[in-house]
């Protein structure tokens, strides 16, 4: 007994013999698809989703690799690449990687298929101890079960060491990492509060320069008497008595302000949009560094962000001016109105939707005329209910027109007369645009997935777009015969060379549903409106969306969208208007139109009408919009 248990003394210091004479071993590595990231000798053949070794490897068309369950997963949740956010819309998009695949074949040949999940000789001391302590507890003095729970305490004591140790050094790793990221940051802000200080100092120059050339004067306030207007007529030019503004006409509305907004107000605005504005000077700033093409002279950030804050500033809310209706029946069901459109000139806008007339009214006539009930200058009755019209940019009385059962009808506006019709697209024909170039040349969208192109002086279309989904809208450039562009419902906005029909020269993605509306704020910037409640802003030349605007509601109907280069504005299915500014993110004045409730919708909130903005348009050339609901109501607005 005596030898047994000096046996069992020995396995007992041996298998938990102090640090000193213990070496330490390491926890075995996790397990990874039965293989440790430490067995494989590239790290690049492992899966950046799951971390393991890449299984069934498929490429995406940016060039990034992963297994096929977790790209797989990746698109039908988040619809792009994980690594670079490229859009990806369907896994039919990704590509397997077969030459990827060999390699990982060969390297998983190399690994074993099984680990050990822990050490064998530790699991044997572990039940040899466990063995030995079942079968002596009985013989075991008390010097013995001292001196085991003397090494078991030195034990205990070094794995709480070891675990400390652990601990602290993961608490070193992260805030080392803070520390450099915080570097990097405060490196980045120091960077750009020297730019912001070069930037004050160059404008505290040019403003000590413009006040040396033009000292202060005593300001004359303008009163709304005879005597104080001709005194600011004669004295400031740029006051509103001083000139006559665009947009009134001679109308009933007298302004009382001078047109340059005062500095409080403009300094009010500007810390409304704070965030935003100091996201915008940093981007242009950040042009400066990047060479311009062809040697050419760049305009500097701080100019292209100075000309943007001075135009953004410059309204502070929307005025109406006067107000119509579409239709004078209020027993009709329906008054929606789908599209506003002003003749070249701009002296007369047509008005048209789902009544099946097309409305046409004198600008100068509603601004000028007291009441609020205004006749047509002439009315034109349609077969079906209209969906959009286009004023020709040449002739002023050629009006263009698409409806609900396909057909694109060709309008002398001021005699009423059918100059052509088109009859072939086989469904609704949303859209239709005159181009801007071409006096002849005419372009329709339709729910049967084409876009059609017709020349006025042809009976039958000229040529075919073949989209892969319902065309809901369609715009010419404003500058080139060649270029077009339209949103559909696959969620796209596509511009398309019309030199090159087979396929579209860009694919604008990131709408989440159908794209309702396209519109050019010049040639080389196009702005789109989509049910997912956005707009967003792009450039000709890139995929990426320059821009995306948020703040209007828009989830099942056409609100309207207008621009007059500078600002969007665009209807809201809480019957608003929403106007932004196209540097910034978020919107910049709003109007409410008011609710019109029946004897039967008395009881019902304002909150839960279902009005909404149905069209608007700008008069282009000036600050003036109109814009019209779901029942018929027009409003003529001026930004002020």
């Amino acid at each position: 007994m005596a030898e047994s248990i000096s046996s069992n003394r020995s396995l007992l210091a041996a298998s938990s013999d102090g640090p000193r004479r213990v070496k330490k071993r390491p926890n075995p590595p996790p397990i990874f698809n039965g293989t440790a990231p430490s067995e494989i000798r590239n790290t690049e053949l492992l899966c950046s989703l799951c971390y393991n070794l890449i299984n069934e490897a498929h490429m995406t068309k940016c060039g990034h690799t992963y297994c096929y369950a977790c790209i797989k997963t990746a698109i039908e949740t988040q619809k792009k690449c994980p690594k670079c956010s490229t859009p990806i819309e369907s896994v039919d998009e990704i590509f397997p990687n077969c030459l990827l695949n060999e390699v990982v074949a060969k390297e998983k040949s190399r690994i074993p298929s099984k680990r050990v999940k822990c050490c064998p000789e530790h699991t044997d001391s572990l039940f040899e101890l466990q063995s030995f302590l079942s079968k002596e507890k009985c013989n075991l003095t008390i010097e013995e079960v001292n001196l085991m729970l003397e090494v078991l305490a030195q034990k205990k004591q070094q794995l709480e060491a070891d675990c400390r140790e652990t601990e602290l050094l993961i608490l070193r790793e992260f805030l080392e990492e803070v520390q450099r990221h915080k570097k990097e940051e405060l490196k980045r802000i120091q960077e750009q509060l020297q730019m912001v200080d070069g930037d004050i100092s160059v404008v505290k120059d040019t403003l000590k320069s413009h006040v040396l050339m033009y000292p202060p004067q005593k300001q004359i306030k303008c009163e709304p008497s005879t005597s104080a207007v001709n005194n600011c007529s004669l004295n400031l030019g740029n006051c509103s008595y001083a000139k006559k503004q665009d947009g009134f006409n001679g109308s009933k509305y007298v302004s009382k302000t001078c047109v340059a907004p005062s500095f409080n107000s403009r300094k009010k605005r500007m810390y409304e949009h704070y965030n935003d504005l100091q996201k915008s000077y940093f981007n242009l700033k950040s042009l400066d560094s990047i060479p311009s093409e062809n040697g050419s002279m760049r305009t500097s950030g701080i100019d292209l962000f100075e000309e943007n804050l001075i135009k953004f500033t410059r309204f502070s809310y929307v005025r109406p001016l006067a107000a119509l209706n579409y239709s004078n029946d209020s027993f009709n069901g329906s008054n929606i109105v789908s599209s506003i459109e002003f003749e070249k000139d701009n002296e007369y806008f047509a008005i048209a939707g789902v009544t099946k007339k097309i409305k046409v009214y004198e600008y100068a006539s509603v601004i000028r005329d007291p009441i609020d009930v205004h006749c047509p200058v002439n009315e034109m009755v349609c077969n079906q209910k209209i969906s959009c019209i286009s004023w020709s940019s040449f002739h002023k009385n050629m009006l263009a027109s698409s409806d609900y059962e396909g057909t694109v009808t060709l309008w002398d506006a001021f005699t009423n007369q059918k100059v052509k019709t088109y009859q072939e697209h086989e469904k609704r024909c949303w859209s239709v645009d005159f181009n801007k170039v071409d006096t002849k040349l005419i372009a329709s969208g339709s729910d049967d997935s084409k876009v059609k192109l017709w020349m006025t002086n042809m009976e039958h279309s000229c040529a075919t777009l073949e989209a892969k989904a319902n065309v809901c809208c369609v715009k010419f450039s404003p500058s080139s015969k060649y270029h077009l562009a339209f949103g559909s419902a696959d969620h796209c906005v596509h511009y398309y060379d019309l030199r090159k029909l087979s396929e579209a020269q860009q694919v604008f993605k990131g709408h989440k549903k159908a794209v309702s509306y396209v519109k050019f704020l010049n040639a080389e910037e196009i702005v789109s409106a989509s049910t997912d409640s956005q707009l967003k802003l792009w450039d000709v030349l890139h995929q990426n969306a320059l821009r995306s605007f948020k703040g209007h509601l828009n989830e099942k109907n056409f609100v309207g969208l207008a621009t007059d280069g500078d600002f969007i504005t665009c209807g809201s299915e809480n019957n608003s208007l929403y106007v932004y500014y196209k540097g910034l993110s978020s919107p910049v004045l709003t109007f409410k139109f008011e609710t019109f409730k029946s004897i039967l919708d008395r009881n019902v909130k304002e909150d839960d009408s279902n009005e909404f903005v149905s069209a608007v348009c700008w008069r282009m050339g000036s600050n003036v919009v109109v814009a019209a609901n779901s029942q018929g109501n027009i409003k003529i607005l001026e930004l002020v």
